[in-house]
């Protein structure tokens, strides 16, 4: 029996400037989704708005995990013209706070 291969995985969390509307927040969510939906390497994409009661989010309020077959796949996708284009046009502006963690996810 082969060993199943662990998947890869990007997640951020966004804390965004006050500056920031709620319009412009939906448009994040959505721009996100779509152009993860339209790259190969791209296995899963999960997100979501922070409901922790704990207060301990520093201000981040957003959670996006791409998942990819392994580190090449998020290789790919740092450097894919899409994702820098979603940064420039999205993120830059935006955002006022970014945490990243890369991981092989362990089953």
């Amino acid at each position: 029996m082969s060993k199943r291969a662990d998947p890869y995985r990007h997640v951020v969390l966004f804390k965004f400037r006050d500056s920031a509307s709620a319009e412009t927040v939906v448009g994040i969510e959505t721009a996100f989704r779509a152009f993860c939906a339209g790259l190969p390497f791209v296995k899963g994409f999960d997100w979501g708005r922070n409901s922790s009661p704990e207060g301990l989010n520093d201000g981040f309020t957003h959670c996006f995990i791409v998942s990819f077959a392994g580190p090449e796949g998020r290789d790919h996708y740092l450097s894919h013209p899409d994702h820098l284009a979603f940064c420039k046009r999205w993120l830059d502006p935006n955002l006022e706070k970014v945490c990243v963690v890369d991981f092989a996810a362990n089953a």
